[in-house]
């Protein structure tokens, strides 16, 4: 097969060490999770109890001190070998807790901030919180949240409805994007709120093709009231700028990992079906020819994302967390994830439909794991931003120096 991606930093190593030793646990819940349509909560205290959850959280805060985009994308990718519903759930908690070290890492010592972000990052590394994230609405995209925070005395009341709340039905916490107005204009801000504050209600609505056990309902906001203190503007409402291009790719990249560990999963067990149909009936000319398509769409998503990781490192490492990023910087960031995302999610899907055609028609029975990763892979390409229909004018844009303003 294909090679391995390896870790580029220690933390990354001892982080995606734990997640393969859970790799057989969440394969073996994940049928059964698939058909009851319900998230499975045995996953989340195992990446709990492991230390899976608390991945960024600081060393000298209980954590693992993960870092590496790079790594983070690859443990996502592990997890997906077990069960993809449970990783793209997790990556939605790591981008949050991951935003938080950022924040402690940067305020000054002593302060509000500091103290308020390392209070949730040590209640993640003691198992207390888990933090579901959200930017989905019906009817408009990221840069145009229609979920308003207004002023209300001397805090915030939140209204609206956010869809694709994964992992929300165990979450402590939901973090998203809302539109607030002040003096200074219309801005998007991010806002973090317990999962049990008054106005807050949950779906129950997720039925969907495919990742049916991450748990992806609605949540509603209705009057709900948050300090003052609770909102942190990210940029103008309606348009892109810095902050939230390089916050976009940050939290998104990882969840392209998922797909890459599904596409790899089916090309193990095309693979381990042809080797035992080889021993019975002889070879097949086209089946090797077809795994070899696979194995080369494989490679080609392994390295434009391992490629991706590494550039987003150094940007990082360059740009004080992307505190210091220009616009320019910015796009060229999301031109990247675009072309990656565009890349790995094509392949993943054509990988996983080969390995359903060389699996016959026991492939097609829903006690075959392929049959749910074949579900599963298709949730990939409408992932925002951006979805096929817009990537590829996204990028030709960028790539001539047109760059778009939302």
């Amino acid at each position: 097969m294909s090679y391995a991606i390896k870790p580029r930093t220690p933390e990354g190593e001892r982080a995606i060490a734990i997640a393969e030793g859970l790799i057989e646990r969440f394969r073996a819940r994940a049928d059964a999770a698939d058909r009851a349509n319900e998230i499975c909560p045995d996953n989340y205290r195992d990446m709990q109890n492991e230390g899976i959850a608390a991945a960024f959280v600081p060393e000298a805060l209980g954590g693992l001190g993960l870092r590496s985009m790079h790594d983070w994308t690859l443990l996502i990718a592990s997890l997906a070998k077990g069960d993809g519903s449970a990783a793209i759930a997790i990556s939605m908690h790591l981008s949050a807790t991951r935003g938080l070290a950022a924040l402690y890492r940067a305020a000054t010592p002593g302060s509000p901030p500091r103290a308020r972000a390392r209070n949730i990052l040590e209640a993640v590394a003691r198992g207390e919180t888990l933090i579901c994230s959200t930017t989905t609405e019906r009817g408009t995209d990221n840069l145009h949240p229609l979920t308003e925070a207004r002023r209300d005395g001397d805090g915030w009341s939140l209204g609206g409805t956010k869809h694709f709340v994964t992992m929300s039905p165990l979450a402590t916490h939901v973090a998203t994007n809302v539109r607030m107005r002040d003096g200074d204009g219309d801005h998007i801000a991010n806002v973090l709120l317990p999962m049990d504050t008054p106005g807050v209600s949950q779906g129950g609505d997720w039925d969907a093709l495919g990742m049916r056990a991450s748990g992806s309902q609605s949540v509603t906001f209705e009057a709900c009231r948050v300090p003052l203190d609770a909102l942190r503007v990210i940029g103008p409402w309606g348009r892109w700028s810095t902050p939230v291009l390089v916050g976009r790719t940050l939290a998104n990249v990882p969840l392209v990992g998922a797909f890459l560990g599904i596409a790899e999963t089916a090309m193990g067990i095309a693979v381990a079906g042809q080797e035992k149909t080889q021993a019975r009936t002889g070879a097949r000319t086209g089946a090797h020819h077809a795994l070899a398509e696979m194995e080369i769409k494989l490679a080609t998503a392994q390295s434009i994302l391992a490629r991706l990781g590494e550039t987003l490192d150094a940007f990082m490492d360059t740009s004080d967390e992307g505190r210091a990023a220009t616009y320019e910087q910015g796009h060229a960031l999301m031109k990247d994830y675009q072309s990656a995302k565009w890349v790995v999610n094509r392949n993943a899907i054509d990988i996983v439909g080969q390995a359903m055609d060389l699996s016959g028609g026991g492939g097609f029975m829903a006690r075959n794991p392929l049959s749910r990763l074949y579900r599963d892979v298709r949730a990939g390409p409408f992932m925002q931003p951006y979805s096929p229909v817009d990537a590829r004018a996204y990028i030709g844009k960028v790539l001539v120096g047109e760059l778009p303003e939302e």
